[in-house]
């Protein structure tokens, strides 16, 4: 069997070898520019509660080799911390909880930067370009309704994408804010879903080839294993001319003619394994490069029709490829070929023909782009660079953009408003299976903490009091984040238009008030079991937004330990 190009690992270019050897399982991941985003960046923690969801999110972040981080904590080590967190030792007890756990992550990974900030939240948020050094900021759960309104605010104005976090007990979420346009064009999208062969509108190059393979086919002239190893592309491109000769020049397109085509292929020798090969392959390769609604979508994006000198790079890309398309009808070829039986001299041939069209469609949107920028009035040094235009052409069937909405605030005493998501949610809580009420209790516990908070202590310290923290507020607690939650199902109902008295909604109320339960029985407590895969799953998150690869949460994930389940709701 032929070797393909995913069976060879991506070559690890300009990389050191001690670096290469220390990290070669995360370069086969997002390779060389991925890590070097990764090493490139800086997050900031803003730590809260007993901060171990947090810290966990940071181990993962420091071992593959984070560039800097800093925690922002003004807590001071106590004996309770020392009880729930990993990255706390007995000496660490009356010294600042920052310090001490910047120490022992950088333990960690030595090439990894860490920063302690120990002032109170309060102070640090009014400085002016407060998050201008970091590349992403992550908030933990509680923290004051009007603080992070401004972390909110900042992450919109800058671009600097936030995380805002929950992890209680056995529940936990996070949600998610971008930009406003955050594109992706490494989205890794399965094997299985990359092939493009274009053996509906072969180019002559191709059709030479599949012509001079399958000759004496027909005729019986060619020898046995001559056709045991003629590649099923060539079988199927051979095929497809028999069929267009019998059909009016049409292709099969429907499935049943597809069915009937394959029926054709198995029947000229069913013993072979290249023959068994086109077989099966005919399904998943005999469609139209037609582009998916959502890359079209993003052609037709304002970005990319209302193109400037500082536009990014991407958006010019978009629209040379946009332009492309409408020429060609179908995007530039990936040039990659999938395995199949074949000799090795005959498929390295098809490999070149495909690379060699591959390069010509990409020197053609190259072209555009170089146009572009000349309309647009870019500089010379603000050239977008080939290997990024040469990337976007081989991904160009599955880049993705994601439109980056703000996080929910629960204020004290403001009904909480879904807008133009209402309608969604509301059709979302009818559904038992669904965990957006426990999005609705977070926001219930939010909308107590806010509703609760104290000024804060002579050492700094957030002066806020979460629901069940005292001994003797479980029954009371429950009922009142019970009832917060409840008005706001009630809320979103009346803005979805849809009626309160409807019995589905009963139910929802009852689910809504068993994680409202749940959340108040843990009294603000982490569980580390929940806080470390809570912790991981934010790792996960805040690599692909750093690495611009892989398709982030869009915008809100949630976590019932109980039931071991895990949602994704765009809020």
């Amino acid at each position: 069997m032929a070797v393909t190009d995913a069976d060879v690992p991506p070559p690890l270019l300009d990389i050191p070898k001690a670096k290469e050897k220390k990290y070669d399982r995360q370069l086969r991941l997002w390779g060389i520019g991925g890590q070097i985003a990764l090493e490139e960046a800086h997050i900031l923690l803003i730590n809260s509660g007993s901060g171990v969801t947090g810290v966990e999110m940071l181990k993962n972040l420091v071992l593959p080799g984070i560039g800097h981080f800093t925690i922002l904590d003004s807590a001071v080590v106590s004996e309770a911390d020392l009880g729930v967190s990993f990255f706390l030792e007995d000496a660490s007890l009356g010294r600042f909880r920052a310090a001490e756990t910047v120490r022992l992550l950088m333990e960690l990974n030595p090439g990894v930067q860490g920063h302690a900030i120990t002032e109170p939240l309060e102070t640090f948020i009014t400085k002016d370009n407060a998050f201008s050094p970091y590349n992403l900021v992550v908030a933990a759960a509680p923290i004051d309704a009007s603080i992070l309104e401004r972390i909110r605010t900042h992450s919109q104005i800058l671009h600097v994408p936030a995380f805002y976090f929950h992890s209680v007990g056995y529940l936990s979420s996070f949600s998610l804010l971008l930009p406003p346009a955050f594109p992706i064009v490494d989205t890794h999208p399965d094997s299985t879903a990359t092939t493009d062969l274009r053996l509906l509108r072969p180019w002559p190059a191709l059709s030479q080839f599949a012509k001079e393979k399958t000759a004496g086919l027909e005729d019986g002239t060619i020898s046995a294993p001559d056709k045991a190893h003629i590649p099923w592309a060539c079988l199927l491109l051979h095929y497809l001319e028999q069929w267009k000769k019998q059909h009016d020049g049409k292709v099969p397109s429907t499935y049943k003619e597809k069915s009937e085509f394959r029926t054709l292929v198995r029947a000229a020798d069913p013993n072979e394994e290249n023959f068994e090969e086109a077989y099966a392959a005919v399904l998943k390769t005999l469609n139209p490069p037609t582009a998916s609604s959502a890359v079209r979508e993003i052609f037709a994006a304002p970005e990319a029709q209302q193109l400037h000198a500082a536009s990014p790079a991407f958006w010019l890309i978009a629209k040379a490829v946009a332009q492309f398309y409408a020429k060609h009808e179908q995007l530039p070829l990936p040039g990659a070929v999938p395995d199949m039986k074949a000799q090795s001299a005959d498929y390295i041939a098809l490999q070149n023909i495909y690379k060699s069209k591959a390069r010509d469609d990409c020197a053609e949107v190259v072209a555009s782009v170089r146009e572009l920028e000349k309309q647009t009035g870019r500089s010379p040094k603000q050239a977008v660079d080939e290997k990024e235009i040469e990337n976007f052409c081989k991904g160009a069937a599955h880049i993705h953009l994601v439109r980056g909405r703000p996080f929910q605030i629960a204020h004290a005493g403001q009904a909480i408003t879904f807008g133009d998501r209402a309608k969604a949610m509301a059709m979302e809580l009818t559904m038992p299976e669904s965990l957006i009420g426990l999005h609705v209790a977070f926001l219930a516990w939010d909308e107590y903490v806010a509703t609760h908070s104290t000024p804060a202590s002579e050492g700094g310290g957030v002066g806020l009091k979460v629901p069940g923290s005292g001994a003797d507020d479980f029954g009371t607690d429950t009922q009142r984040v019970t009832g917060i939650a409840q008005k706001i199902v009630d809320c979103l109902i009346k803005e979805a238009g849809t009626f309160v008295e409807d019995p589905e909604y009963s139910e929802t109320k009852n689910r809504v008030g068993n994680f409202c339960m749940e959340i108040v029985r843990a009294g603000g407590g982490e569980l580390h079991n929940i806080a470390s895969l809570t912790g991981g799953l934010l790792a996960q998150e805040v690599i692909k937004v750093i690495t611009r690869q892989y398709i982030p949460v869009d915008n809100t994930c949630l976590f019932d330990g109980v039931a071991s389940r895990t949602q994704v709701l765009r809020i």
